[in-house]
């Protein structure tokens, strides 16, 4: 069984992400620099019982792995950001 803990390492708090959460209906996520976008899909569905309808990932200067997320429209990532405590 894949640890999912393993792959999404936490929640990214920035002003900027404030404006994804509320306009696009996206979340940050800091995750594990080997994950790739259907591990991360699989793991954020099932950690928080989501739709996923698209992921990008970017490797940041400081060397971690970013996974922006869009959230079907029937999920509300402003929902999902109250449950983790980041809004």
């Amino acid at each position: 069984m894949v640890n999912y803990y393993a792959i999404i390492k936490k929640p990214l708090v920035t002003e900027n992400t404030f404006d994804l959460i509320e306009d696009q209906n996206k979340l940050v996520f800091i995750v594990e620099r080997s994950a790739n976008k259907f591990q991360i899909k699989q793991a954020i569905e099932n950690l928080y019982s989501v739709k996923i309808i698209k992921i990008n990932t970017l490797i940041t200067p400081s060397g971690e792995k970013k996974a922006l997320v869009k959230l079907h429209p029937n999920d509300s990532a402003a929902d999902l950001a109250i449950k983790l405590g980041i809004f």
